[in-house]
């Protein structure tokens, strides 16, 4: 089995989510089931049908969850020797040459990874083109709507 990094706080927040699903989304899902049973034919009962889908969903998710952190290979950033380069935990900021605008990335797991909360997958073309990279140095990164430039500022390990 093959490990995937993951950061520390990626952990804590999947292992919350196991604990709301277990504790409080699978219940609630159980009781609209039997809820729904008590109501007579399963036939053609909207409500029984999409309970079992969403219990479906939910097995599925804490199935998921459990594979990640099984095989989840967790890294502290703040316990690596970096040597001033990007490594996989870090949060960077860079200016994009283009247009000037000055963005922060955490470079993230797989299964942390959302763009919108600037968390960046260490695979994707921007984090593969960060990682071993240094402050001041000018990174190409090549995406899907053609070449950016961008410059890093800085570099933290939190």
């Amino acid at each position: 089995m093959d490990t995937e990094p993951i950061t520390v706080e990626g952990l804590k927040k999947l292992k919350e989510e196991l604990e709301d699903l277990k504790k409080n989304k699978r219940p609630k899902v159980v009781a609209a089931i039997a809820e729904a049973r008590a109501h007579g034919d399963l036939k053609e009962n909207a409500e029984y049908h999409a309970a079992k889908e969403q219990q479906g969903h939910i097995e599925g998710r804490v199935l998921e969850i459990n594979n990640v952190i099984a095989t989840a290979n967790v890294i502290d950033v703040t316990k690596i020797d970096n040597n001033g380069k990007i490594i996989f935990g870090s949060t960077v900021t860079v200016k994009d040459m283009e247009n000037e605008n000055i963005k922060s990335f955490k470079i993230v797991g797989k299964d942390e990874a959302d763009i919108k909360k600037n968390l960046i997958y260490f695979k994707s073309p921007m984090g593969k083109s960060l990682i071993s990279k240094e402050k001041k140095d000018l990174v190409i990164v090549k995406t899907p709507s053609g070449e950016k430039n961008f410059e890093i500022l800085e570099i933290k390990y939190i």
